[in-house]
């Protein structure tokens, strides 16, 4: 039989040509150069807010790329650090800190600990970070008006009053919400209830930031949070609700349900916000990825911690680590670090280590995980 051309169907040209739309676009626009990042979050993106505050994170945080503390609770760079890189930019200095802080690439208004809501307990009652988002929205407010008219007085390390509206504003925040809730003894129908309440009150922060003038927004989910061992340790669950990668069910289960919130306020956002680019990514996935997988993509450990003391994932809610104590005269460190944190997922049982948040940043700012499926450099362009 002789060999004929094969047409496919109409519907299915139209598929592909729908797929591609945002990419043929794209491919037309210009790579975006943002002069600043402004960031708001928890301790995945606190480059030495809550330190600033309550005390350094003293060492080892900080000791694979830092050489020591840097107001990060890692042990070395943070995914909002690889993001500075990617534009050449200045590690975003803490808003709160205000020792060598250089302001004129941006500002981070993240604390370890913070949440969307405000928590009405203090930081040594419940660890939960007083920061809250919309305390972070306020600090915001007030550096913007107060920034240029410093700025235009004396201090010229601050942004200038044209970056504020071509800045790129991230978010990764919410993880602290859901756990606040579980260890406060809720169930996980309890935490569910309240998941709406929150994505609300970040939907209603970035609504604010853009009558400011911020158009540009980069927005994460959160991670699976049942996959930690500080949460792991603290709420046992029945060995039927543990997966495949060693993680809880449930709490990863709440953490999807959050997430499917927050991509649908981004859709809306979208609607109600004409001029404003909003990119929604994924991190959980790639989070969840290394939990899985973690030889496949370079790492020896997953959930078991590299900085800590004891137990099944070397972690201790009474001894974190870089905790020390005094035995005869001298300081012993008891919260130790492993010898190569760059085979670890897990820094300390709560937070990533260097390693895994480059390996996130590099799936996610190719814009595989983002919807719309644009990379973080075309962040600045609205696709509809």
């Amino acid at each position: 039989m002789g060999s004929r051309s094969f047409s496919p169907p109409i519907t299915i040209l139209v598929l592909v040509l729908l797929n591609f739309t945002p990419c043929l676009a794209l491919a037309k626009t210009s790579q975006c150069k943002f002069p600043a990042i402004f960031n708001f979050g928890d301790s995945n993106s606190d480059t030495g807010g809550l330190s600033a505050v309550f005390g350094q994170a003293g060492p080892p945080h900080g000791m694979s790329f830092f050489g020591g503390p840097a107001g990060r609770y890692c042990d070395g760079r943070l995914i909002v650090d690889f993001i500075a890189e990617a534009f050449g930019l200045l590690y975003v200095s803490a808003y709160l800190d205000s020792i060598g802080s250089d302001f004129s690439h941006g500002a981070n208004f993240a604390t370890a600990g913070s949440t969307v809501r405000p928590q009405n307990t203090t930081l040594r009652e419940s660890g939960f970070s007083p920061i809250s988002l919309d305390v972070q929205w306020n600090e915001f407010y007030d550096f913007h008006r107060r920034s240029q008219i410093v700025r235009n007085h004396t201090l010229k390390r601050l942004p200038k009053a044209e970056d504020f509206p071509n800045a790129l504003y991230t978010f990764d925040i919410g993880q602290n919400d859901l756990t606040a809730g579980y260890f406060a003894n809720m169930t996980t129908d309890q935490v569910k209830a309240y998941v709406p309440e929150v994505v609300t009150q970040l939907q209603n922060v970035i609504r604010y930031i853009y009558g400011l003038g911020g158009r540009y927004f980069w927005i994460h989910n959160t991670g699976p949070v049942g996959c930690l061992p500080y949460v792991l340790e603290r709420i046992p669950v029945l060995a039927s609700q543990v997966d495949e990668a060693g993680c809880a069910t449930p709490f990863n289960d709440v953490a999807k349900y959050f997430n499917s919130q927050l991509k649908q306020a981004v859709v809306q956002l979208r609607k109600d916000l004409p001029s404003a680019a909003l990119t929604y990514v994924d991190v959980y996935s790639v989070k969840y990825a290394l939990f899985h997988q973690p030889q496949k993509h370079g790492f020896k450990q997953s959930i078991r911690n590299c900085c800590g003391r004891g137990g099944r994932y070397n972690y201790n809610i009474n001894v974190g680590c870089g905790q020390t104590k005094m035995e005869h005269g001298k300081q012993v460190l008891l919260g130790k670090p492993c010898d190569d944190p760059s085979g670890y997922v897990v820094w300390d049982g709560v937070h990533f280590t260097q390693a895994a948040n480059k390996f996130i940043f590099q799936q996610t700012a190719g814009g595989a995980y983002s919807d719309p499926p644009i990379p973080l450099n075309m962040a600045c362009h609205r696709i509809e």
